[in-house]
């Protein structure tokens, strides 16, 4: 008997679906067009953000070694270092390492270019250690750890740098969600809007199935079973549309003269294709969950 029930909310919830088209299709319209403005903010974010995690890769602390330190005591510093919480990389720079660097920077410079020859036998640029971070808003605290160990001379880091890219990376993170939760609402009350029409519609079919003793959740089934049918359709609408989409802007993109000149790669959408996927495919659930279990409220008397 369950699994008669079951069929049948599932099967009234496919004719509703199919019986309703204008108002189905209204439905799936506004709620495609306000999942791809969703989506839309969501590749710019998850991009902006493997944008921001390779620049912080590229930010990071560089340890002084004191000079004289043993080789042991230097291997005992990166042992060390590498155990302070919110650390990611320890990379060794020797001092010949050290001094070629500095020779590439300058090397484009007619007027500088000499300025460091002989300095391979006195070689003023100390051992370095050069730390990433796991979390840049853990960067003050990771360095004042760093400053209490042994044999550390000095730090270099760009903190104005990391700031303004921790910063940005919240911005975006509370940005996109102010963004899920307005589209989210959105999509609620027009999923719960067009549902409630299909309720009015078949108010005496439900005030009959009442009497005769069908619960709640029996005459709710059909209904909710609409509501996913409408969130699941678009949200695999959407996830083509705004494929095509953002594989032509992708292309452009990556073609163009900006960005062929900074070392910044971006997801394709090869790439981001299950996440988006599970986003939609939840957005879309629960929506039409939601925005079915609202439009019943008022004509079963929760």
């Amino acid at each position: 008997m369950r699994f008669n029930s079951i069929g049948y909310m599932i099967s009234e919830g496919f004719k509703s679906f199919f019986k309703q088209k204008k108002m189905t299709s209204a439905s799936i319209i506004i709620m495609c067009a306000t999942m791809f403005m969703f989506g839309i903010f969501y590749l710019i974010g998850e991009n902006v953000n493997f944008a921001m995690s390779q620049l912080e890769g590229e930010q990071g602390i560089r340890v002084m070694i004191k000079d004289g330190a043993t080789d042991s005591e230097i291997e005992k510093l990166k042992v060390d270092i590498q155990a302070i919480d919110g650390v990611s990389t320890v990379t060794f720079v020797s001092k010949s390492e050290a001094l070629a660097t500095v020779k590439s920077w300058i090397s484009g410079s007619s007027d500088s270019e000499d300025l460091l020859d002989g300095y391979e036998e006195d070689n003023p640029f100390p051992a370095s250690y050069f730390v990433t971070l796991t979390d840049l808003n853990k960067n003050s605290e990771v360095q004042e750890k760093i400053k209490a160990l042994d044999n550390v001379s000095d730090l270099s880091t760009n903190n104005d740098v990391i700031t303004k890219l921790a910063t940005l990376a919240r911005t975006i993170q509370i940005i996109t969600l102010v963004l899920l939760l307005i589209l989210v609402a959105i999509s609620i009350f027009i999923i719960a809007y067009t549902i409630k029409l299909t309720v009015y519609a078949r108010r005496r079919e439900i005030s009959i199935m009442k009497y005769v003793g069908a619960t709640n959740g029996f005459i709710r089934g059909p209904f909710i079973v609409e509501g996913i049918i409408i969130g699941i359709v678009s949200a695999l609408i959407t996830l083509i549309i705004i494929g095509f989409a953002y594989n032509a802007v992708l292309t452009k993109m990556m073609s163009s003269a900006v960005m062929q000149s900074i070392s910044i790669s971006l997801y394709t959408f090869k790439a981001l294709f299950a996440r988006v996927l599970i986003v939609y495919l939840i957005l879309g659930i629960g929506i039409g969950t939601l925005g079915s279990t609202i439009s019943m409220n008022k004509y079963l008397k929760v």
